[in-house]
């Protein structure tokens, strides 16, 4: 049953996110939280769940000529170097802290496109 839901949610995420852009995170890491994993976890296994939605969204945008190359590569080669910091600070925060600071972030972002013009 376990797997079900995470293959109906990993389906909602690849829709939800080669639609708006959304990397799936903000959905694959409080479903991962709702099973039970530690932030860490989520948080890791998360991104190579986004990896793979990435990949095949990226394809599906590429075919379409929606895709700026050098933007998106200059981007990404900077978020290596910012993504190996990432991890270490996370180790040092108790789960109930990045819940709470996970959700504000949600809500700051959820308030933020709600009331943009």
């Amino acid at each position: 049953m376990k797997l079900v839901l995470l293959a109906a949610a990993g389906i909602l995420i690849g829709l939800f996110a080669s639609f708006v852009g959304l990397g799936g995170g903000f959905l694959v890491v409080p479903l991962l939280l709702y099973l039970g994993y530690t932030p860490q976890r989520a948080v890791g296994t998360s991104f190579l769940a986004i990896l793979i939605v990435s990949v095949g969204a990226l394809f599906g945008h590429g075919r379409l000529d929606h895709v700026d190359w050098r933007v998106g590569a200059v981007l990404g080669l900077g978020g290596i170097l910012g993504a190996q910091a990432g991890p270490r600070l996370l180790e040092g925060i108790p789960a109930s802290v990045f819940q709470k600071a996970f959700a504000l972030i949600l809500l700051a972002l959820a308030l933020q496109m709600f009331f943009k013009k």
